[in-house]
């Protein structure tokens, strides 16, 4: 509390709360205002229109010229969906096949994706029940981290990883199979290089030691997992554990319930050196994913890129509708400036 001594008296002048008189501080700087005129204002807005409609219109081209082929195996492994529906059941195999026919040959490189139809990946618990800093292979407490209730195990056992995301992890195994003159070539696929190099490199890191089931000592797989996260990849040791492809590319969680991830690329050699021939095809499923409970559904898409991505023509429909609606507006604008200008000489004769 101040003394009465401290006060002002009523003679004594306030001090002023103005900012000094400096061009800065009163914004007197010299700066660019645009003059704006009907032929500015007009220009723009068709400048701005003719713009967005060719961009928009190369878009939508664009992602037309994409080939893809989608199949839905929910329906075909109906079995093997209610085999997985009782947890019991986590170490039974089933296996499930999908035929269909390429009627053109899909040239270039074809990638192969699973999607998912109702699977909800931006709830925010959901989002962030992970560790990063475990993933980046550091010596942490789980206990301490967002990764509850899929943290420890009853007993104290950290999970590797831990987390809803992980625990969730997307685990089909897919293969493609081309039947020609009564035989059976599997199509080879590339299962490396799949994610983003930031998350290989970057992101994700496997625990320093002399191997990978060192590395993960005391750790236990997630609940939903048949196997633990140094044996992943069992073929190749340098993409096991937190840098498997699978696992980066399904901890990058997607914003819409319907999506797809990136699972294989078709390895061009052989009869496959420039895409996938016409003719028929064979995707055997080994499922260990069921989705019947959230009514979800499981595809399998091969598809081409080209310069601006995949099929999706949201982009280019965006383009679109913003180069229409600046043309419709300059158009308004000229339709009022021409009234009033009819106007104005009327009244001055």
């Amino acid at each position: 509390m101040k003394s009465k001594a401290s006060l002002p008296s009523q003679g004594e002048a306030r001090p002023s709360r103005c900012p000094d008189n400096s061009a800065f501080k009163q914004q007197k700087l010299p700066a660019w205002k645009p003059q704006l005129n009907i032929a500015t204002v007009l220009s723009t807005f068709f400048l701005t229109g003719a713009f967005c409609l060719s961009v928009g219109v190369c878009l939508v081209l664009s992602a037309n010229s994409v080939r893809e082929v989608q199949i839905d195996y929910s329906d075909p492994c109906s079995d093997c969906s209610k085999l997985r529906e009782n947890s019991s059941n986590w170490n039974k195999e089933c296996h499930c096949s999908v035929n269909f026919t390429l009627k053109e040959d899909i040239a270039g490189d074809v990638f192969m994706y699973y999607g998912l139809q109702n699977f909800f990946q931006n709830h925010r618990r959901y989002m962030t029940s992970r560790s990063d800093a475990q993933l980046l292979g550091r010596s942490v407490n789980i206990q301490n981290s967002r990764c509850a209730p899929f943290a420890t195990y009853r007993n104290g056992t950290p999970m590797a990883p831990c987390g809803a995301i992980a625990n969730s992890m997307f685990n089909d195994t897919l293969d493609l199979f081309y039947n020609i003159n009564s035989s059976v070539i599997q199509v080879p696929l590339l299962k490396t290089g799949n994610s983003w190099w930031t998350d290989k490199n970057v992101k994700f890191r496997n625990p320093n030691a002399y191997n990978l089931s060192a590395a993960f000592a005391g750790t236990a797989r997630p609940p939903y997992w048949q196997k633990p996260v140094y044996l992943l990849d069992e073929e190749d040791e340098r993409n096991s554990g937190y840098i498997n492809d699978d696992f980066i590319v399904w901890m990058r969680v997607s914003a819409f319930a319907t999506f797809r991830n990136l699972y294989r690329r078709v390895s061009r050699t052989r009869q496959f050196a420039d895409g996938l021939p016409a003719g028929n095809y064979t995707v055997r499923i080994a499922y260990n994913f069921p989705v019947s409970k959230f009514k979800g559904r499981k595809h399998v898409i091969l598809s081409t890129v080209v310069w601006s991505g995949g099929s999706n023509p949201f982009l280019g429909i965006a383009y679109l509708v913003s180069g229409t609606a600046a043309t419709l507006m300059g158009l308004g604008i000229t339709a009022v400036h021409v009234n009033l200008s009819k106007k104005k000489t009327y009244f001055q004769k």
